[in-house]
């Protein structure tokens, strides 16, 4: 979720939450009988004192009053305070007030998992060092280190179980085939998270290999730890492969967590479990040390209060040469200057009709969501471009006619190769390695029920051999021809579309694209919607998205619906 802090209101809470705390200071005042000098109105999210001559001739009265108010309301909003559901700028400003320690944050969100997760499956494991870590934090919030003014200071993030953490921790992108295996060094994105203050509560689960072990295998599921659940719907679609990640900030169960995303992996997830999720520009954020499919298509991205932790993220890393140009589009000043809640203003959107709106929701009543959420996005300023095409839509979805997935296949086996060899332990060392854990321990990985296919072919593969060339080649014709073009000749800021397909024509192209929350259709299912723009262009998405988010604030907590 993105946070409800912006820079125009400095209250913590949205306004729905605001009323609530008026009312209730309201009866408070009554029952006790405080006489005020100004009026308490209650039916607004903000107090308004009107300036009459009885309040200017007895300023001593009123001063008395208006502190007496001011304490009141700390009273009730400190008592009131909730870590279910609060956003990272939430936690912060308890940290400063005194009405919360890193140490309680932490042993609730192990609580949480402790209570849930035997279900959800949302973690696969945790970090026997948190509580010692959040001990570290409170402590150097107390001396007043200069590290505890840090954005991330204290705050519990979950890493995906395919990003490499240097502790007591496996790093294993769900499979026992990597159990026990030594990283070199933490992946540079959470060295990063680190520097800013996080602490690392542990790994969310995934969809085993970043669901690139084979067409079979379901969304969310991996050997170590079973079968992700929807929060929302139990019985419903996770989708993958940053399933945990998704379900795990959506119950509550973490402040917010890092994904990937190959080709939806970041996005799906986050839809359908009701949060926002940041695919970033490929190369906008390091993949050194996670495990890889595709150095062309990986992006590591982030899950719930996105953007406070993309900001951490983001950067420069010399062991990611993709990293070096395209850090160019990292905004002065980082990108929560652009949470703006009148982002929408005058910022030109498409809308492809011809993007199918499957979304895993039923489909009537996404496109009756949908065609409200257009005429907000009308309503706050955007300006709507409806009824465009986007021409080769089907060639792009069509992942073996597009040579997509032969491309990933060559790229993921010299890839995992080369990952593998730089492990300090690990009983496979290749990609043919994997293959055979996986005919021995059978019954471990169900091999049987979920095969290996994609493996197979991956193996078979030859390096960038005349056939890899050529679908490559496609791949980047269908781009330009298709996304690139529908943006620069409409010149949109963005497409929006509730449909699933968005998150192939992103892929392909490396572009960014955000999802937040839609709505949830007749049986409780959530869905989202997604917004994708040009390369580099994070900052408008942002402030398109963050608009469309706190202009209808549809999300809400898990209902665990069988």
């Amino acid at each position: 979720m993105f946070s409800c802090f912006t820079n125009e209101n400095n209250s913590l809470k949205s306004s729905t939450d605001m009323k609530g705390d008026f009312h209730r200071l309201s009866i408070f005042l009554t029952e006790t009988r405080v006489q005020l000098e100004a009026p308490l109105l209650t039916t607004s999210a903000s107090l308004s004192f009107h300036h009459s001559s009885r309040m200017a001739s007895n300023s001593s009265s009123l001063s008395i009053s208006l502190l007496s108010l001011l304490l009141l309301i700390l009273l009730i909003v400190s008592s009131a305070f909730s870590i279910k559901e609060a956003t990272i700028e939430e936690l912060q400003f308890a940290f400063k007030q005194n009405q919360l320690t890193s140490r309680q944050l932490v042993e609730f969100y192990l609580g949480e998992i402790s209570r849930l997760n035997p279900v959800l499956r949302g973690v696969i494991e945790v970090n026997p060092d948190a509580l010692y870590l959040a001990d570290k934090a409170d402590q150097e919030r107390k001396a007043g280190a200069a590290r505890s003014k840090l954005g991330l200071h204290g705050v519990p993030i979950l890493v995906k179980d395919n990003i490499a953490t240097k502790d007591k921790m496996n790093t294993t992108a769900g499979s026992f085939a990597l159990l026990g295996s030594v990283v070199p060094r933490h992946a540079f994105v959470v060295t990063k998270l680190i520097q800013a203050g996080a602490i690392i509560l542990g790994k969310a689960s995934m969809t085993e290999w970043a669901h690139f072990r084979s067409y079979e295998q379901p969304g969310g599921w991996c050997a170590r730890s079973g079968q992700g659940k929807n929060p929302y719907v139990l019985s419903a679609e996770t989708c993958g492969s940053s399933s945990g990640s998704a379900i795990s900030v959506a119950a509550n169960l973490a402040a917010g967590a890092l994904g990937t995303d190959t080709a939806g992996s970041i996005l799906c997830p986050s839809g359908l479990n009701s949060v926002v999720g940041i695919k970033p520009t490929v190369g906008l954020t390091s993949r050194d040390g996670v495990i890889p499919i595709s150095p062309r298509q990986d992006s590591v991205g982030t899950v719930a209060d996105a953007v406070y932790i993309l900001d951490a993220i983001v950067g420069f890393d010399h062991n990611d040469k993709g990293t070096r140009e395209t850090s160019k589009y990292i905004p002065p000043g980082g990108y929560k200057q652009f949470l703006k809640p009148c982002g929408l203003k005058g910022k030109i959107l498409g809308i492809a009709r011809n993007i199918p709106v499957s979304n895993y929701a039923n489909e009537s009543d996404v496109i009756k969501a949908f065609e409200l959420h257009i005429q907000t996005l009308r309503a706050q300023g955007a300006v709507v471009v409806d009824h465009l095409k986007l021409t080769n839509i089907d060639g792009i979805v069509d992942i073996v006619g597009s040579g997509q997935i032969l491309a990933l296949a060559a790229e993921f086996k010299l890839a995992l190769n080369a990952y593998l060899k730089g492990l300090i332990t690990s009983r496979v060392r290749s990609l043919a390695d994997v293959i055979a854990f996986y005919k021995k321990f059978a019954k471990l990985e169900k091999t049987k029920e979920y095969g290996q296919s994609f493996f197979i072919m991956a193996q078979a593969t030859n390096g960038f051999d005349n056939d890899v060339k050529a679908a490559l080649l496609n791949l980047t014709k269908l781009s330009r021809d298709g996304f690139e073009k529908l943006m620069k000749e409409n010149k949109l800021d963005a497409v929006v579309t509730p449909g699933i397909d968005m998150v192939a024509v992103l892929a392909i192209g490396g572009f960014p694209g955000i999802i937040v929350p839609g709505g949830y259709d007749g049986g409780g299912k959530p869905f989202g919607i997604y917004f994708g723009g040009l390369k580099g262009s994070e900052p408008k998405l942002i402030e398109i998205a963050y608009g469309l988010e706190q202009a209808t604030k549809i999300r809400k907590p898990p209902s665990f619906k069988p």
